[in-house]
């Protein structure tokens, strides 16, 4: 037979038409070199890029980029690494490794993978609870009680190894299955009500090194608050020397950064302020010998060179499998979040499935080298976008400045104090704690997403990071249900000049249709709003539900509010009784199960005309003659919604006409379009574009028939 043969872009779905009939036609994928090509450069994306690298065009900018992020990597590292209760060594660990395998498998290019304020206080919220001081206590040289730290901070370091490894890995098994989407439950009011909550914790946890004092540690709910309790309680136990120090950082910070974010356009790079506060902060502690006089805290020993890869202890999964979870899908939100906004301001694409495999990647062969998890940072990524950077090879170079200084400078900054580290954290804060400026914004424009925010952000203050989350996603979803509880039923009017409908109480211009009314539901009607849609299409348009099931025989003239259906074969050459759309074919093979769950498959549906001397029933409906119910929005049909329309008729005596469209595709995917026509009469107002519609589909072609009006 003769056709027209389409091949899509996948090269394995054809589309054929032959004799006014359209075909799928889907063949099996063959193994060849191209095929074999196209699975490498997706899985690696470095091999379809770095070939093409532009050394002319974007060497310049990458040198700069990198060397900026790379400085912005050490102050950083080294901070955050205290807040996932590390030894600072290594939050360089974690700004190297990493770093490397994200640049093979990552497919942003402005992202700067590294450590991060909010995951480094889960991670030090995990090896707090699992490896406290009390469990390392010994017997010191003068018969008094002592901590042993250097028990601790092993012991330590494998709980976030392990840790890390298993975050990793659900990543990888997520990626792998393309389970990308699962971020999508993660609404960007819950996120931005996560990381504000988690930067109080931050902020809190670094309070100690700022003033000095060593309060004690609380788990579980309430945690934050019995913590903030307890340093209040010790203020007046304050070292003035360590909080004169803060200070001093503190302010020399803000006024520099301050400086940065004025004149950003006029700078070639950032200040880099956090690198010159640490080193001036340890010089001046080395040669005024603060430690010894004043018993300032320091970061003390800091190992030169790069140690061995470890496997981590699989023993501790069980322990730490609940907050892994939540660290992969945090660290995957911020991530993608980030990538996305970067991507879509350049115009490129960032994928999301590949993205949860790198970041995973980038978890899994960490943890090996005694890193813990990581995500984007969005200080560190608008620098790598500010600067010039264009590809990852500006995170490469950013890791060969990590690696010099671990390799060789690393031990210089053993008297650094850690209060000074403290200040840099807050002041990485400022973007995160500007966040509480959405509660007005979303008062004002979304009251629903403005109950997530606070929500979210009250959970996690009182329920700590891990609790926090879990509810906050409960109550995330509580809220789709209520809105498809409660949705928003509205008669939808004309907009004079345009082709537009719209509420007709919203907006004032909208005027009715003579005649008909157009009814519409704001979203997917189904078993749990089913009878608020009857009671709402009652209240405004005078249309009831029909007692009993609609018969399939005609029934003489209707009796009451009774309505008749005959289901009869339409000929298509009759204008008037319908036309076939020979794109769609009959599904034979659906089961009886579909058929006794109301979700029929129809060749054709016919109307059938009943005519009476007898009064034209309620005044409710007097002056319309057609009425279109818009489900639109229905995104899916079950059983309970199959049924409630088919018991739909219309309160209007005997001079009833009701046209049925019926559109079925397949099990679970169904639209529907129901037209009452009141009096026996035809208008041309309505035309076919009413009957414009949208449709799932799911492998397996039906039949369309529509009856014209």
């Amino acid at each position: 037979m003769n056709g027209n043969l389409v091949t899509f872009q996948d090269h394995k779905t054809q589309f054929v038409n032959m004799n006014d009939k359209m075909y799928f036609r889907v063949t099996c994928c063959r193994c060849s070199a191209s095929r074999v090509k196209h699975t490498a450069l997706s899985w690696v994306p470095v091999l379809g890029w770095l070939p093409q690298y532009s050394f002319r065009e974007n060497a310049i900018g990458d040198l700069i980029s990198g060397c900026s992020v790379g400085i912005m990597h050490l102050p950083q590292g080294m901070a955050y690494a205290l807040l996932a209760s590390l030894r600072p060594v290594f939050g360089l660990y974690t700004s190297l490794y990493p770093v490397l395998v994200y640049f093979l498998f990552g497919t942003s290019r402005h992202i700067s993978i590294g450590t991060f304020a909010v995951i480094s206080i889960m991670i030090g919220s995990v090896t707090e609870r699992l490896g406290p001081d009390s469990d390392f206590i010994g017997n010191g040289t003068n018969g008094t009680e002592s901590v042993n730290f250097d028990e601790r901070d092993a012991y330590r370091v494998q709980i976030a190894c392990s840790l890390t490894l298993l975050a990793g890995i659900f990543q990888l098994l997520l990626g792998v299955v393309r389970f990308g989407f699962v971020v999508t439950y993660l609404s960007e009011p819950l996120v931005r009500g996560y990381t504000t909550g988690s930067a109080c914790h931050v902020c809190v946890s670094q309070l100690k090194y700022l003033f000095g004092i060593t309060p004690a540690r609380f788990t579980g709910p309430l945690s934050l608050i019995y913590t903030l309790v307890d340093i209040c309680r010790l203020l007046p136990g304050t070292k003035v020397p360590e909080l004169v120090v803060s200070l001093v950082a503190l302010s020399v910070l803000i006024v520099v950064k301050e400086i940065n974010a004025c004149y950003r356009q006029k700078l070639p790079m950032p200040i880099p302020i956090e690198l010159i506060v640490v080193i001036a902060a340890t010089i001046i502690t080395h040669f005024g010998g603060l430690t010894s006089k004043y018993s300032i805290d320091v970061v003390g020993e800091i190992p030169s060179g790069l140690k061995a890869p470890r496997v981590p202890d699989a023993t501790l999964f069980s322990n730490v499998i609940g907050d892994a979870f939540a660290v992969a899908i945090v660290g995957y939100a911020i991530n993608i979040s980030l990538g996305k906004t970067f991507a879509l301001k350049h115009g490129y694409k960032v994928d999301s499935n590949q993205e949860l495999v790198a970041l995973g990647l980038s978890n899994t062969v960490g943890s090996f080298f005694q890193c813990y998890a990581v995500t984007s940072s969005l200080s560190r990524s608008l620098v790598q976008e500010s600067t010039g950077g264009k590809t990852q090879v500006a995170g490469v170079i950013s890791s060969v400045i990590v690696l010099i200084t671990i390799l060789k400078i690393g031990a210089l900054f053993e008297d650094l104090p850690k209060a000074v580290l403290s200040t840099i954290v807050f002041v990485n804060l400022k973007g995160m704690f500007k966040q509480f400026l959405d509660v007005p914004m979303l008062w004002k424009t979304n009251k629903v997403d403005l109950l997530v925010w606070l929500v979210t952000f009250t959970s996690t203050i009182l329920l700590n990071l891990d609790l926090g989350l879990a509810v906050s996603v409960g109550f995330s979803m509580l809220t789709v249900i209520f809105r498809t509880q409660l949705p928003r039923y509205s008669i939808l009017g004309h907009m004079p000049g345009t082709g537009l409908y719209l509420d007709t109480d919203t907006y004032k211009e909208a005027k009715e249709i003579p005649g008909i009314k157009i009814f519409r539901s704001s979203t997917t009607i189904y078993y749990a709003n089913a009878e608020m849609y009857l009671e709402a299409l009652q209240e405004k348009v005078c249309v009831c539900v029909k007692e009993g099931k609609v018969s399939a025989e005609p029934r003489g003239p209707s009796q009451g509010n009774g309505v008749s259906l005959r289901l009869t074969e339409t000929s298509t050459n009759d204008p008037n009784k319908g036309q076939v759309n020979r794109a769609y074919q009959h599904d034979t093979t659906m089961s009886d199960s579909d058929s006794d769950a109301g979700c029929h498959t129809y060749d054709s549906i016919s109307h059938v005309s009943h005519h009476s001397d007898k009064g034209k029933g309620r005044a409710c409906g007097s002056g319309t003659h057609s009425i279109i119910l818009d489900i639109s929005a229905t995104s899916f049909v079950d059983t309970v919604t199959v049924k409630t329309l088919k018991n739909v008729c219309v309160c209007q005596g005997p001079c009833v006409d009701v046209i049925n469209l019926i559109i079925s595709i397949k099990k679970r995917a169904y639209m529907f379009i129901y037209i009452f026509k009141l009096k026996n009469k035809r208008q041309k107002q309505i035309k076919k574009s009413y009957l414009s519609f949208s449709c799932r589909y799911s492998g397996t072609l039906g039949r369309l028939t529509w009856t014209s009006i």
